[in-house]
């Protein structure tokens, strides 16, 4: 979709991004009518989108790797709805709500994993309680804030736009921490993933490394919930790795295919979303769909 004259640019993008975040679902609206074209990259909304993209891009589905490999793919949706309650609870205490969510989901992160490890319930019992509970929380704090007639979408479906410098600034230093973990004890998550027994009997603090990797998705969902949305993110947690695992030969080939596809399915998405006037979070989430379905004929050849 061609932009308008680069003398209105400023207006229109300015505008576009005010309509965007009174009403976070609706798709990227860039100017139009035209003199001259302008690039996605000349409008400032635009550069910070990218920038929060490219870390969920890669964030999601790393963290991602190790749920599905443990079959716990689901648990980014529990999280999820635990992190709306983080947000409205943001509302009632007027406390930024990345941070409220970020608190929030790794409380609920570590009781759903507290609950499974004591066998206090089993994996999917723990992940409905905790899904039901966040969600019936969030309502009642939404409430109780008075903030029913705010609007919640740019975190249930995703807000891109209304990313500032200092949302971004935050996603890069919580994403690029995460990252940065994952990388340091990748060696000690695979082992745990792998033989969970095996890795106790080794001396590694099964324990902890469990406890971690529910708080990475947490961090995850905090960081990822103005990107695609709440009620997305964990498809961007696990379908790369999907896809990536019909076409890797290894653990670890999957594990950094899977951060490509993520990164690409981002990139692709609000590429797509800009041009064709869609919302950036589905359309990321579909085209991560269609890698997975891509990647079923090249399985397919392999075997």
């Amino acid at each position: 979709m061609s932009s308008g004259p680069s003398s209105a640019s400023s207006s229109e993008s300015c505008s576009c991004a005010g309509r965007s975040s009174s009403t976070a679902h609706r798709p990227i609206c860039p100017a139009s009518g035209t003199t001259r074209r302008t690039s996605m990259l000349d409008l400032e909304f635009m550069r910070l989108a990218f920038g929060a993209g490219i870390i969920v891009g890669l964030l999601a589905p790393a963290v991602g790797f190790f749920l599905v490999q443990r079959r716990l793919s689901l648990i980014g949706d529990g999280i999820g709805h635990v992190a709306f309650a983080g947000v409205a609870l943001g509302y009632l205490l007027d406390l930024p709500l990345v941070l409220t969510a970020l608190a929030v989901s790794v409380g609920g992160a570590l009781s759903i994993e507290a609950l499974r490890a004591r066998r206090t319930a089993a994996g999917d019992q723990a992940l409905a309680l905790i899904f039901y509970t966040g969600i019936a929380g969030g309502v009642v704090l939404v409430s109780a804030a008075g903030a029913l007639n705010v609007n919640l979408f740019q975190f249930l479906f995703g807000s891109i736009l209304t990313v500032t410098r200092n949302d971004l600034m935050v996603i890069a230093a919580l994403g690029v921490g995460a990252l940065a973990l994952i990388a340091l004890l990748y060696r000690a998550l695979v082992a745990v993933v792998v033989d969970e027994e095996g890795a106790r009997v080794a001396g590694l603090p099964v324990a902890l490394l469990n406890a971690l990797t529910a708080a990475l998705a947490a961090v995850t969902i905090a960081v990822s919930m103005r990107v695609v949305g709440i009620l997305l993110i964990a498809a961007l947690m696990v379908l790369p790795v999907i896809a990536a695992a019909r076409i890797a030969w290894s653990m670890r080939s999957t594990l950094l295919l899977s951060m490509g596809i993520g990164l690409a399915a981002v990139l692709i998405g609000i590429t797509t979303a800009y041009y064709a006037n869609l919302p950036p979070g589905g359309t990321t989430v579909l085209v991560a769909a269609a890698a997975v379905l891509v990647g079923e004929p090249i399985a397919a050849l392999r075997r």
